[in-house]
């Protein structure tokens, strides 16, 4: 009796066809590789879905560091994709694409590709739930052994990467100590608007969440970007992200304590 091969099922988006599917050809070669090529990051998340309500998963996601990066100049990025709930496939960057997959998906390891070396979009990708950073250019040989070092748990990153992005998860640390302490200055109150804005709803939609008039929500508002100390909605969401704040529950009753 012939022995089972365990397969790796992969999953590759990028949004560059001939680069993905070449990369796909490439890894369907090896005897123990499953490999489905996406070209957005809405295919990939689609795949995704696909697979787990048929009860599979993929075992790897490789994930285009710039996908869906190729937005007009200008086009507004909704609240919701900067607290990491955008639909918008636009807003999809391949670092926030990391982090859906990894809240909703999380059995499925993603190994970032990049075209240049960057500490800083590094950092972010790890601490997005990345396993892994890769150059495009890397060997075919090279990536399957990230391919099989994260699925044992590892984490790979260039070795010329290392200090910049040690130095970069430092900084990050701090830039987060800071803004847990802007956050705490709030009142449960402000705490709660805060919460209402991270998850992308407009001073109306608050205000009824709340029992409040638009008013109390605007004059709510207004003390939240003061004591955060940023100028716009957007701002103040992404510092709260940074903060661990997370957005409302929808699906709860609203808190109607003062």
């Amino acid at each position: 009796m012939g022995v089972s091969v365990v397969r790796i099922r992969v999953l590759v988006a990028d949004a560059h066809r001939v680069f993905a599917e070449s990369l796909a050809a490439a890894l369907a070669a090896e005897p123990d590789v499953d490999v489905l090529p996406a070209g957005s990051g809405q295919a990939a998340l689609r795949s995704l879905e696909r697979a787990a309500a048929e009860g599979r998963r993929f075992d790897v996601f490789l994930v285009d560091a710039d996908l869906d990066r190729d937005v007009p100049a200008g086009t507004p990025v909704p609240a919701q994709a900067v607290a990491g709930n955008g639909s918008a496939a636009g807003a999809l960057g391949g670092i926030s694409l990391t982090a859906r997959v990894r809240a909703a998906h999380p059995q499925t390891r993603t190994v970032v590709l990049a075209a240049r070396d960057d500490p800083a979009r590094a950092a972010a990708a790890l601490q997005a739930g990345a396993y892994g950073w890769v150059a495009k250019d890397s060997s075919l040989s090279r990536l399957l052994a990230v391919i099989r070092g994260v699925l044992r748990g590892e984490t790979h990153l260039p070795p010329a990467l290392l200090t910049g992005v040690l130095r970069e998860l430092t900084a990050a640390r701090e830039h987060r100590t800071e803004s847990e302490q802007l956050v705490e200055s709030l009142t449960p109150r402000e705490h709660e608007v805060l919460r209402c804005m991270v998850a992308g709803l407009g001073r109306k939609a608050v205000a009824e969440r709340l029992y409040l008039s638009p008013h109390t929500v605007r004059t709510h508002m207004q003390n939240v970007l003061g004591k955060l100390g940023v100028h716009s909605t957007l701002a103040a969401v992404a510092l709260a992200r940074r903060a661990g704040v997370g957005p409302v529950d929808l699906g709860e009753p609203a808190r109607v304590s003062g």
